[in-house]
């Protein structure tokens, strides 16, 4: 079986089942200009204020040209709000099944909800925060701290959302790295760290044809990011050849004229929260009349805003708003395909996994079951009781059911005539009551997080450390003195430490089940019992101390001092060995590499090629092809994720190694299979400061493809003259 990676859409063809293209697009938004009076522009740019439309963001319809009331909605997992809508996986989880088609179809799901419910926006997906801070709240909302691996998520999840007939926005845009003063901070980042790290996945959402770019609450050095010359206008616009509009964040606006001249094109809600400011709208149109705003820039505005609606073909046949009808279909088998594919298997000492047929299982934590005040008794589900799925946030959706892990294990025991034994407390009293006898404790923890205007359990919105909850090491500690088979189950936002369960020599198992949303229960029993092999891998490291990561949230200004070196990146530079490396995760079988091949090699220089969507043409196009033979060399199916990584000549100065190409290969038993990395001229680039531009160094290039970013199996060198 032969997969291919990285077979992104050229800048200027088209995201499957899009109606048309930007060049279309904008000669009916062109036509529609035409008809418009100045008063129908003002209205298409500007909210018409908070709570005041059927959604969180509303503009007037204009009937002269058939434009409906726009409506715009969170989020990057689903509807919010809506009453019989299905809540997908977080990013995050998405992210850790490296998996192409389901991250499309999720998104395609995704954007065919929206549809349903009438909703021309969907507030999704998200690389800002990108995770640079492994306590970051939000971090949970997007795919995990590798701006390669973020960038093709979004490029696949904007994709399958537009096939659908809903506008994406890719957000949060730039440098929204912590909840923490993020409306008063300043994300200080050079320019370098801007383009390889922050900027990436936004140039693969461009590509991808994304629809909108909302722009964050923090300043970006120094200034507010929404009005922000040099990341709008002249990054985004300019040098990644952004076609779409750039919306605020909801009141993310400080000034009329600034924001207006910078390049922002839509104010969101319209107004400020209590319904008061209001900076568009009458206040723009008396910045025109006098000359401070030009009319040709409004008229960019509007022409970006009415081409993204053509683009999508919302211009006939479109639903009508209604958030509430019922949209989720048969959706929830992506949930329940992205919950499992996304477990990652961190520890499995003796076998201890899967489970065959136990005689008794003993089920501890509050964590094991639904909160008992009800799945959706939180407000945008800001609390952690009971069996967490999401974090907490604007970024979340209404559970239109939760299956909890110990419902789906009870289901399971029936079968199986399994006794099972449930202590849905943390309280270390009275555990060895509930584990006595029983073949294996399975042990439930979590770590919770969200965004910065929900306070829960003293962490507002970032965590507080990296720490399970309730405290779940002392649970871990005192499940593991009562019984000698102990599995522990982590449902977590992010990394959390381990060390201290790790040094229980009774725990025999570690399962990272991440953020599973409402089929948590049955994606889990997927992989406890072996009826899939887990296959997940991690999207960011695991530490084995806080410090290890090299940063934390910032109070005051963050000067982004660590630069290039976030993550695994910091962890190579440094010599830092981590507990799980990103890229880890275990299988119920073996997987062997093999016979690795290169051909092909870029030009040195830089790029040259024409701007088009997502920028230098050229940087998109195919330089070179890896091959490695990979061989299920095990007793059962599974799916093994390869990972290519460059190190790049010294010359560039870049981090040791970084992901450069993915590829998930299923393979039965015995079977063998071909992981094809196209790397694209971009992959082999860095920027180059003085240049101003993507340059590919000369030199050798250590090609390296394996299993995880330090298990690497296959070493080649690819030379550029």
């Amino acid at each position: 079986m032969i997969s291919t990676a990285l077979a992104l859409l050229s800048g200027a063809s088209l995201a499957l089942g899009q109606t048309t293209t930007w060049a279309a697009a904008y000669e009916k938004a062109n036509s529609a200009l035409a008809k418009l009076s100045t008063n129908d522009k003002i209205n298409i740019v500007s909210g018409i204020g908070w709570n005041k439309g059927p959604c969180v963001g509303n503009t007037a319809a204009i009937s002269s040209i058939g434009y409906p009331q726009l409506c715009l909605q969170d989020g990057p997992l689903g509807i919010r709000y809506g009453t019989s809508v299905t809540a997908f996986t977080p990013g995050i989880q998405a992210a850790s099944t490296w998996d192409r088609a389901l991250i499309k179809e999720r998104g395609q799901f995704m954007g065919a909800e929206a549809k349903g419910c009438g909703i021309h926006v969907l507030l999704g997906p998200v690389s800002g925060p990108l995770g640079k801070v492994p306590t970051g709240g939000r971090n949970w909302e997007g795919f995990g701290a590798d701006p390669y691996l973020a960038g093709i998520a979004m490029a696949d999840t904007i994709s399958g959302m537009q096939a659908s007939g809903v506008q994406a926005t890719a957000k949060h845009y730039i440098g929204n790295e912590q909840e923490l003063n993020r409306e008063t901070m300043s994300s200080n980042i050079d320019d370098r760290t801007m383009h390889e790290l922050y900027l990436w996945p936004f140039a693969d959402a461009v590509q991808a044809n994304v629809a909108s770019v909302m722009c964050s609450y923090n300043k970006l050095n120094s200034t507010w990011a929404c009005e922000n010359d040099k990341i709008i206008n002249q990054l985004l616009k300019k040098e990644l050849g952004f076609q779409g509009y750039v919306m605020t964040d909801w009141n993310a606006q400080h000034t009329t004229q600034q924001s207006a001249n910078a390049g922002l094109d839509m104010t969101m809600p319209g107004s400020d929260y209590n319904g008061g400011t209001v900076l568009w709208g009458s206040k723009l149109a008396s910045a025109v009349s006098s000359g401070q705003v030009q009319q040709s820039r409004v008229d960019d505005m509007v022409r970006r805003i009415l081409a993204a609606w053509y683009l999508t073909g919302q211009s006939s046949g479109y639903p009508a708003i209604n958030i509430k009808a019922n949209v989720q279909g048969t959706h929830k088998t992506n949930v329940r395909s992205v919950g499992r594919d996304g477990i990652v298997l961190l520890k499995n000492d003796g076998g201890a996994l899967p489970l065959k047929k136990p005689a008794k299982l003993a089920l501890v934590g509050s964590a094991a079951v639904v909160n008992p005040k009800g799945m959706n008794a939180c407000t945008d589900q800001g609390c952690n009781d009971g069996a967490l799925g999401m974090g907490w946030g604007s970024g979340t959706a209404t559970y239109p059911y939760f299956v909890a892990p110990a419902d789906a294990i009870k289901t399971r025991a029936q079968s199986d005539g399994t006794t099972i034994s449930v202590s849905a407390s943390d309280a270390t009293s009275g555990v060895s009551s509930a584990v006595n006898g029983a073949d294996a404790a399975i042990v439930f923890i979590t770590a919770d997080s969200g965004e910065g205007y929900i306070t829960v359990e003293g962490n507002a919105g970032d965590r507080n450390n990296l720490d399970p909850w309730h405290n779940g090491n002392q649970l871990v500690q005192a499940v593991a003195q009562a019984n000698k088979n102990v599995i522990v189950v982590v449902h977590s936002v992010g990394p959390i430490l381990l060390e201290t369960i790790l040094a229980q020599p009774n725990v025999k198992a570690i399962v990272w089940a991440g953020l599973p949303s409402q089929e948590s229960g049955n994606a889990l029993v997927d992989i406890l019992y072996g009826s899939t092999s887990p296959s997940g891998k991690l999207p960011y490291t695991i530490a084995k101390a806080a410090a290890d990561y090299g940063t934390s949230q910032i109070r005051g200004d963050d000067s982004f001092k660590e630069g290039l070196y976030v993550d695994y990146r910091h962890f190579d530079q440094a010599g830092i060995t981590p507990r799980y490396e990103f890229g880890f995760g275990l299988s119920y079988t073996n997987f062997t590499y093999s016979d690795i091949k290169v051909t092909g090699a870029p030009t040195s220089g830089p790029a040259t090629g024409a701007i088009t969507s997502g920028g230098h043409a050229d940087l998109f196009g195919t330089v070179a092809t890896v091959t490695t033979t990979i061989s299920n060399s095990g007793s059962v199916s599974g799916s093994e994720v390869a990972q290519l990584y460059v190190g790049y000549p010294a010359s560039a100065a870049t981090p040791p190694r970084q992901l450069r190409g993915f590829v998930k290969l299923p393979l039965a038993a015995g079977a063998s299979g071909t992981a094809t990395f196209a790397l694209r001229r971009r992959d082999l680039s860095y920027w180059d400061t003085k240049q101003q531009n993507w340059v590919v160094p000369s030199g050798s290039f250590n090609i390296t493809v394996g299993a995880s970013s330090r298990d690497l199996r296959q070493i080649a060198t690819l030379t550029v003259a």
